[in-house]
């Protein structure tokens, strides 16, 4: 066995054991296969999605022509998009924000700047939105943006720096805070602050704070994505956790693209285009409903209707300017987040 194969043997063995940890690391070659002759494709995708993807990885390969093996890989939204700029070899991104993509395609130019428009719907094939999660009974009556001010309250949520769900997360507060009678930048400002101020700790990703809140016991009330809070509602339901949405969020798109570089360089450009394309099917879009995304789909919409409730979202370019005004706005350094942060820490 020759040095390179080594290489790819104990990479493929790595990924599939850190892979259940959410870890991304690959080691390939041009042509590499999967298990017994499989086409191999690697998606690395953000914190939540390890279910969905479960699912809908079996669902692709039953339906593909030849033999094919996909890994998925979990993390941080902006952590997993940093993996990929430095090397780690994704034949297809699902990421949590469009902001990661093009920063995937601006710094390491492994996708071309008009990827979002490759696929349907701006290359978001589910949608979602941010709710909360609260204890049984909701002894806090949690039941919109203002409460998480309160005194008393504490909030769990992860950090924007390195998590996408909380970047949909902090703007969806802050958007929230625009729709109050008199909201202004600077009443925004202060809710998020005033909010951040309620925040014990903050974790590098939607799944972590979930862990804290629901193993740990931590805090009284969950900011995190739709199909998150339903999840940890079913798998804690001896805890009598409870959902509660929000009359005003966030649309929340979280899109998909094929890296060109590294599917070119491993030949597995067709099969990850059949990929993303699978995810807009009717049985991958009833997948999606099944794990609580919302579809995109008419066809499945019409199915899904009553599944959801009722919210009146607000979009990014609608209220921010786009992911690219947003994150100057908000997450750059010294950004809105930053400032509302030291403020709430006094410092």
């Amino acid at each position: 066995m020759s040095a390179l194969e080594r290489a790819q043997s104990v990479g493929r063995l790595l990924l599939a054991l850190l892979g259940l940890a959410g870890v991304g690391w690959y080691v390939a070659g041009p042509g590499t296969g999967g298990l017994d002759g499989a086409l191999e494709l690697v998606n690395v995708s953000y914190d939540p999605t390890r279910e969905l993807y479960e699912d809908i990885n079996a669902a692709f390969a039953r339906t593909y022509p030849v033999p094919v093996q996909v890994t998925t890989t979990h993390g941080g939204s902006s952590k997993q998009a940093r993996a990929v700029i430095d090397g780690l070899e994704a034949d297809v991104v699902t990421l949590a924000l469009a902001y990661d993509l093009d920063a995937i395609a601006s710094q390491a130019q492994k996708l071309p700047a008009d990827w979002q428009s490759r696929k349907p719907h701006r290359s978001a094939p589910f949608t979602s939105t941010i709710v909360f999660v609260v204890r049984r009974g909701n002894p806090k009556d949690i039941t919109g943006w203002p409460d998480l001010t309160r005194k008393g309250v504490a909030v769990v949520v992860p950090n924007p720096k390195t998590s996408g769900g909380a970047r949909w997360a902090y703007l969806a507060a802050y958007g929230a805070a625009l729709r109050l009678p008199n909201g202004s930048p600077d009443t925004a400002q202060d809710f998020v602050t005033a909010l951040l101020r309620n925040v014990p700790v903050l974790d590098s990703g939607a799944r972590g704070a979930t862990t804290t809140f629901s193993e740990n016991q931590i805090g009284d009330v969950l900011i995190t994505w739709e199909n998150e809070a339903h999840l940890v509602v079913k798998e804690r339901s001896g805890d009598g956790l409870e959902v509660v949405v929000p009359p005003v969020s966030i649309l929340a798109e979280p899109p998909v693209a094929v890296v060109d570089r590294v599917v070119k360089k491993r030949g597995t450009r067709e099969v990850a285009n059949a990929y993303l394309d699978f995810l807009y099917t009717e049985e991958a879009q009833r997948l999606g409903v099944k794990h609580r995304y919302r579809p995109t789909q008419p066809s499945v919409i019409a199915e899904a209707r009553g599944a959801f409730p009722d919210v009146t979202l607000f979009s990014i370019e609608d209220v921010f300017g786009g992911w690219a005004q947003a994150h100057a706005d908000h997450f750059a350094d010294g950004g809105s987040f930053d400032r509302a942060l030291a403020a709430a820490k006094g410092r």
